[in-house]
């Protein structure tokens, strides 16, 4: 079994998440049960290794107070190779 290399922007989503979570003072658990999902799905969004739903990305932002826009707009730059 090979393990899954986390996409690009999987891996950027994940870093915002948890730049927003540190700002907002709160553990992963905290955060992912106050979104009403389990904190190894939280922890598997910020590492990169899941592509979370629109629905889910819609509850983090809720939770850590910003809109989906203020949310995305923490992603790290890209460069043409990939990130930063």
């Amino acid at each position: 079994m090979t393990k899954k290399v986390p996409d690009d922007i999987q891996r950027r989503f994940g870093a915002a998440v948890r730049t927003l979570r540190l700002k907002n003072k709160l553990t992963q658990e905290q955060l992912a049960f106050q979104c009403g999902m389990h904190w190894t799905y939280l922890s598997g969004i910020e590492r990169g290794v899941r592509n979370p739903s629109l629905k889910n990305i819609n509850a983090i932002a809720r939770t850590l107070g910003v809109t989906l826009s203020e949310l995305f707009s923490y992603l790290p730059a890209q460069t043409r190779n990939g990130t930063k």
